[in-house]
């Protein structure tokens, strides 16, 4: 089997649920191919998440003409030091870039502003910290961004979507620090089951990616057992995290029925009990 190839369309599920955190700008074939796909297995809403100003344009254009499709519009934690420092090397989509300091992060996060008032953009994010890609040098503008992004999100009354990687202790001390909005989301949770408790008692959002079913993963299993239900999301982040059997080949909204099952399997409940669990927490989470 080729690793290229897409994999096949699971059985449709029972409930129809949302993928509450996906790529279409970054997967193969049309928006409406994607869209079609998800729908034929009850995946009937999607929300299109931006990473940088020009994808959180695309998004809320996507959003806009595609009544299944809401937006999420932000600059990526990894994003922000590039336009701080530059990008020399150009790491990211967008090519190299010269460094642009302050002013530029200030020019862009006031683009993110606009946007975030849109009425089809239900969320600001991904934003958060990451520790994997970024060093030391570039910590201060992540933490510059997130606390605007929190910042926007409080003030639109939009759902906050998080990107936490290997940065879990700074993300909850800033969001205690700024006051975490109504409705927070951390997207493919990564933490442990204690964290998920800390998670739990603040009432933040915990959404589960494919990555949930790989081997090495018992820890966010472990994290997903503990997660209250009515906390719960399935998201695919595709074209990344494609669930196993699947791993390596291209992901899509299409195959969220296959790591919510497996996720219903690490809780204990039956696939519809949590794919109704699952679609009421998403509308809720993002105001739909």
């Amino acid at each position: 089997m080729s690793r290229t190839e897409a994999p096949p369309l699971p059985e449709p599920l029972e409930v129809p649920v949302a993928d509450s955190h996906t790529h279409l700008d970054m997967q193969d074939g049309t928006v409406e191919e994607g869209l079609a796909r998800a729908a034929a297995v009850n995946v009937t809403t999607v929300i299109q998440v931006g990473c940088d100003v020009k994808g959180s344009h695309w998004a809320a254009e996507t959003a806009a003409a595609h009544p299944s499709v809401y937006a999420a519009v932000a600059l990526h934690p990894n994003e922000a030091p590039r336009i701080v420092h530059g990008d020399p090397e150009g790491s990211s989509r967008q090519g190299a870039r010269e460094a642009g300091g302050t002013a530029a992060l200030h020019e862009a996060l006031a683009e993110i502003d606009a946007l975030a008032a849109l009425d089809h953009v239900r969320g600001v994010g991904e934003t958060g910290l990451d520790y994997f890609r970024t060093g030391p040098e570039g910590v201060a503008a992540q933490e510059e961004s997130f606390r605007a992004h929190i910042e926007i999100a409080k003030r639109h009354g939009k759902a906050l979507v998080i990107h936490d990687r290997e940065a879990h202790a700074d993300v909850l001390r800033v969001l205690a620090d700024a006051g975490a909005p109504e409705r927070t989301v951390f997207h493919c949770y990564s933490g442990d089951a204690d964290m998920a408790r800390i998670c739990a008692d603040a009432g933040y959002f915990m959404s589960f990616a494919g990555n949930v079913t790989f081997k090495n993963a018992q820890p966010l299993r472990d994290a997903l057992v503990v997660a209250p239900l009515e906390l719960v999301l399935v998201e695919t982040d595709a074209p990344f995290l494609t669930p196993a059997p699947y791993r390596g080949r291209p992901n899509a909204p299409y195959l969220i029925p296959v790591t919510l099952r497996a996720m219903a399997a690490v809780k204990g409940v039956d696939e519809t009990t949590l794919a109704s669990a699952v679609s009421d927490n998403t509308a809720r989470a993002f105001d739909y």
